[in-house]
């Protein structure tokens, strides 16, 4: 039995359908990250998932206890769910020590076991020393670090986490996505993530739930997602794909049929050159014109024009990449391709 099973989840405010038909099971200890743009139905599913609503159809069960149902809803103080949000949402009267430990005292443990849990809590996030400041006297990411230990120094089963780290700074950012994957491997806590942060989900997840228009398009690891993307929305919003039309791939894949083709699978090279290997072709050549050329350090970024397809390709900066307005020849191996379905 999966540690939290959703099934059947629908969710509607007024004529709006948020949800439809959400199917998600989730194993303990696992990193699950709900990945999707904005208005997607993500939120709305932590949301019903912590009790804050409650479903129209469908259920949620946790370790095999019903939580969540269109007849009854659990309330979020009784399932040993933590929450962080994307504000922080911290007390600014309150000291770090007293924000963390304002959960246990609500709980009304004895004061040596506040000062024992708070004080390990505080060490496992980093911020030693700082138990006196106040919000107004530390950065972002530490105001992040105390909404964290806040959250986990009550010891929940799950941790619910909505798009916790889109107020930090980019170098931030990427310290917080390797400090929470640790602390989530060294509590052992089921994580729940919500982000719009493709970078982010691959990062951090062991798997992903990409959202769309209220349903799930895809579950899978971040190389499933990223490498065998199940349609055409997860292809285009997840990393930088070209997501071929039936037509073109028609004349130059073999096969009448919508696929992907990820930009660092391609080569460029000479007019007439099948740069995979060398090789002319005979019949169509997959010929375009070079676009635009963005240098970006380790990589460099071509559009290429072929027969009326935009063709992003990612060449390494050491290698040629053509300039504007040059006719070059793209190729790739077959196995680069990856047929998608219709969504």
């Amino acid at each position: 039995m999966a540690f939290i099973d959703i099934a059947g989840i629908d969710k509607s405010f007024g004529k709006f359908k948020a949800l439809s038909g959400i199917d998600l099971t989730i194993a303990e200890r696992e990193f699950m990250t709900f990945l999707g743009p904005s208005g997607c139905g993500k939120t709305t599913m932590l949301r019903t998932l912590a009790g804050f609503l409650t479903p129209d159809k469908g259920s949620i069960h946790v370790a095999g206890q019903l939580l969540s149902s269109q007849q009854a809803v659990v309330p979020p103080e009784e399932r040993r769910m933590g929450m962080v949000f994307q504000n922080y949402a911290v007390w600014p009267h309150m000291s770090v020590f007293e924000n963390v430990a304002f959960g246990l005292r609500l709980q009304k443990l004895a004061r040596a076991e506040i000062a024992e849990r708070v004080d390990r809590i505080i060490s496992a996030v980093g911020l030693e020393g700082l138990e006196r400041r106040h919000p107004g006297q530390l950065s972002g990411g530490q105001q992040q670090r105390v909404a964290l230990a806040r959250s986990l120094v009550v010891e929940p089963s799950i941790l619910l986490l909505d798009e916790p780290l889109s107020n930090l700074d980019a170098k931030l950012r990427e310290r917080m996505r390797t400090e929470l994957k640790t602390l989530q491997r060294r509590t052992g806590i089921t994580f729940v993530y919500v982000t719009h942060d493709q970078a982010e989900a691959m990062a951090l997840s062991d798997r992903i739930v990409v959202f769309n228009q209220g349903t799930v398009q895809q579950v899978g690891t971040p190389r499933d997602v990223y490498e065998r993307p199940g349609t055409r929305f997860v292809a285009d919003f997840v990393g930088s794909s070209n997501v071929l039309a039936p037509e073109f791939c028609d004349r130059y894949c073999g096969k009448r049929t919508w696929m992907s083709l990820r930009p660092e699978s391609i080569k460029i090279g000479p007019p007439g050159v099948y740069a995979a290997d060398g090789r002319r072709l005979d019949g169509d050549k997959p010929e375009g014109v070079v676009v635009a050329v963005q240098y970006q350090g380790a990589i460099t970024r071509v559009s290429t024009d072929v027969a009326g397809t935009l063709i992003n390709v990612i060449v390494p900066a050491s290698e040629p990449s053509g300039q504007p307005g040059e006719r070059v020849t793209i190729s790739w191996q077959s196995r680069a391709l990856h047929p998608l379905g219709d969504a």
